[in-house]
């Protein structure tokens, strides 16, 4: 199976080439990052052993501004998931109109493994590492998987101490004490219910009474499940890394929080006529719109003859692979794409990075208010583009999607004199 890489690779190749008629040489000026950092950072733990982590930031592209992504705490990150992922980034941002380019960060290490003192070192260590490469108009990292707003506090104060620069804006994703946003823990969950809504409505009037099967339950999949039951959408099937569970009369996405939190999986909720599935069964399940929230490459040429639902969400970067999104296009099945269904996290981050350079704050229903805005906005536009040039040659909206974010970030680096 292809790497995460070689599919956002060959997806680019695809629109520069074939879709909008440039060069090979136009498709490896965008391939190519413009930096790669590689970050050795030790840790001395209490008993006096040191521990050697590995990480990386992947800096893509900075036509439309400074880079922009989170940072992920992984023990299986890669160099090259960095650099596929700061790639995808460029495309988002783009895509709802945000003044950033695209960065990915990514340490390789198991956060659970770690006492808080480590992780903090870990924390500290890293932006040691990439001090000289970041800042609030050079690159702004944020949370990713396994980091959330404690680290990265600590990844502020360690650009502090280093730099004598007290930004609120070097980081996005902080606490509420460090002018971080209510927001930011639910907006890309919010923006992939909204995804969700969206298409709904173009399809069959609305939302309501539709039902979901979603893959992961982690942060994003919660708050997808939240929303769209507030929506009125009908939660019927949850999972996470230890399977799952379907109940044709609904999941109550707060009780299946709490019995993850208690048990440590969703696989252990029970209700009247809920019965255990795998993660493959969630997915084939015969549902109408389906969110895989959890890793990638998880819907292939193998499974994607069998998907039932009629929208797929891709709340997670990647679940869907270029050939299978051929085959769900080619039997009517929606796919909203990645670069679109879950740009609410960033959509957000920039939001906090304005009030980090202003002193302003913004509220819950305010922020939230404003990622609509930019989601719909965005939806409307892709969607259009995809109904009057893709769909009728049984397209993917990907191809929609990833054709107008890569002639924004083109045009820019034209004006500039980059092309």
């Amino acid at each position: 199976m292809p790497s995460l890489l070689e599919e956002v690779e060959s997806i680019l190749r695809h629109i520069v080439i074939d879709v909008l008629g440039y060069s090979e040489e136009v498709y490896e000026v965008l391939r190519v990052p413009e930096r790669v950092l590689q970050v050795k950072i030790p840790v001395k733990t209490p008993d006096g052993r040191v521990r050697v982590f590995v990480g990386w930031r992947s800096q893509h592209n900075s036509a439309l501004g400074p880079y922009k992504g989170g940072v992920r705490f992984h023990p299986s990150v890669t160099m090259d998931e960095v650099v596929a992922l700061s790639i995808i980034m460029t495309w988002k941002n783009a895509l709802v109109d945000l003044p950033y380019g695209g960065g990915k960060g990514g340490v390789r290490v198991d956060p659970r493994k770690l006492s808080k003192w480590e992780l903090e070192q870990v924390a500290r260590g890293y932006i040691r590492g990439i001090v000289e490469y970041i800042g609030p108009d050079r690159d702004i990292p944020a949370p990713d998987v396994n980091t959330d707003p404690q680290v990265m506090a600590w990844m502020m104060d360690e650009y502090y101490r280093l730099t004598g620069d007290n930004s609120f804006a070097v980081i996005t994703g902080k606490p509420l004490e460090l002018m971080g946003l209510k927001a930011r823990i639910v907006a890309t969950g919010y923006g992939v219910a909204i995804a969700a809504r969206e298409a709904a409505r173009r399809l069959w009037g609305g939302v309501e009474g539709r039902t979901v099967a979603i893959q992961g339950y982690g942060n994003v999949g919660y708050h997808t499940a939240k929303f769209l039951h507030e929506m009125g959408a009908k939660i019927v099937a949850v999972s996470d890394s230890r399977g799952g569970v379907y109940c044709p009369d609904g999941v109550d996405p707060e009780k299946a929080k709490s019995v993850k939190k208690k048990t440590g999986s969703v696989i252990d909720y029970d209700g009247d006529r809920c019965r255990k599935i795998s993660n493959r069964e969630l997915l084939e399940l015969d549902v109408d719109i389906l969110v895989p929230a959890a890793i990638e490459n998880v819907i292939t040429v193998e499974n994607a003859p069998r998907i039932k639902a009629r929208i797929v969400v891709e709340g997670a970067n990647g679940p869907v692979t270029a050939e299978a999104d051929k085959i769900l296009a080619r039997r009517g099945v929606v796919v909203v794409p990645d670069v679109l269904a879950n740009a609410g996290g960033v959509i957000v981050s920039h939001i906090e990075w304005v009030c980090g350079r202003t002193g302003d704050r913004v509220g819950y229903e305010e922020a939230l208010k404003k990622l609509e805005a930019k989601m719909v906005n965005a939806i409307d536009v892709v969607w259009q583009l995809w109904e009057a040039e893709f769909k009728p040659k049984n397209e993917p909206m990907r191809d929609a999607a990833y054709t107008i974010a890569v002639q924004k970030v083109l045009q820019a680096m034209k004006v500039r004199g980059w092309l």
